[in-house]
Order: structure tokens, then sequence, then C-alpha cells
């Protein structure tokens, strides 16, 4: 029961810290991508099969939030929920390099994916596209490391533990 009470605590954590601190940031040109931090963290912590199912819950929920398609973050935090937690039982959780890597990488192929909806210029909107999507990308996985490492500091204990639910535990 505590797995899917911390599922529900942080989905609503990060939906509303989307929807209210975040989205001002985002309007003075500081993109800070909290579904793919969120992801990312929550598939290290459960592995595949929690972060596929977290993935799609709160890509779900995040549509009906923004009133966009239903499914379109849905299909991608999934799969990248999926994709982090395959690899959790194979990489080192708790390097700060490994965490970076790990955010810059969903951050980029989530921020990729949600602006190819977003726009209708085609190909002489990619620049911006990319801009927009490398900005996002060094603001989540430098402000996404920083506040693991403080937060693994202050608990004195490593944040992520032995991944449960990986596909070869089965």
């Amino acid at each position: 029961m505590r797995p899917l009470g911390g599922f529900l605590l942080l989905a609503a954590t990060v939906l509303l810290l989307r929807s209210t601190a975040l989205s001002s940031l985002a309007t003075r040109g500081l993109v800070v991508d909290a579904l793919a931090f969120a992801i990312v963290v929550w598939s290290l912590r459960h592995g595949d099969l929690w972060g596929s199912s977290f993935g799609f819950f709160l890509g779900l929920v995040a549509d009906v939030d923004a009133a966009r398609w239903l499914g379109r973050h849905a299909l991608a935090l999934a799969l990248l929920g999926y994709a982090v937690g395959r690899l959790s039982s194979t990489l080192v959780r708790e390097s700060a390099r490994t965490q970076f890597a790990l955010l810059a990488i969903v951050t980029l192929v989530h921020q990729v994916w949600s602006s190819a909806f977003e726009l209708g210029g085609g190909a002489a909107a990619a620049p911006w596209l990319l801009a927009r999507a490398l900005d996002a990308t060094l603001i989540t996985a430098a402000a996404g490391t920083l506040l693991l490492m403080t937060l693994r500091r202050a608990l004195g204990r490593p944040l992520f533990g032995y991944a449960f639910g990986t596909a070869s535990q089965d």
C-alpha cells in the first residue's frame, strides 16, 4: 500500500507544481520539466513496471490538466519510465553523473515529443524547438541533480534502494 500512496502523492505534487510555480517560471523562459524529473526519480526507485505505470498515469492526468489530446504525454512518459526502470538495475543510481545524464536524456526526449505537437510552422520552427528543448534539458537536469544531491545529504542515506519490479527479477 505504501508504493500506491507514494505514487498518488508524487503525482499530485508534480501536477500541482507544474500548474502553479513552474508555469510562472516558464513564462519567463525557464522551463523545468517536472514530469520528466518525476518519471526518472520514480523509475530509478521502483523499476520498470512501476515506472511505466507511473508515466502512463502522470501523462494522462497531465493531458487532462492541460486540456490536450488524451494520451499525448502518456505514451512518451510510459515509454520513458519503462526505459529508465529497465536501466535502473544496471546503473549506479546514486551517482550524480548518472542522474544528470538520465534527467537530460529523458527531458530532451519529452520536450521534443511535446513540442512537436505544438508547432505548426514545420521546418521553419525547428530551430526554436531545439533551442527550447535544450534550455529545458539543461535547466531540468542541473536543478534535478542538485535537488537529489541535497535530499541525499539531508537524509543521510541513499535515495534509491533495490529497484523492485524489474523484468530481470521475474
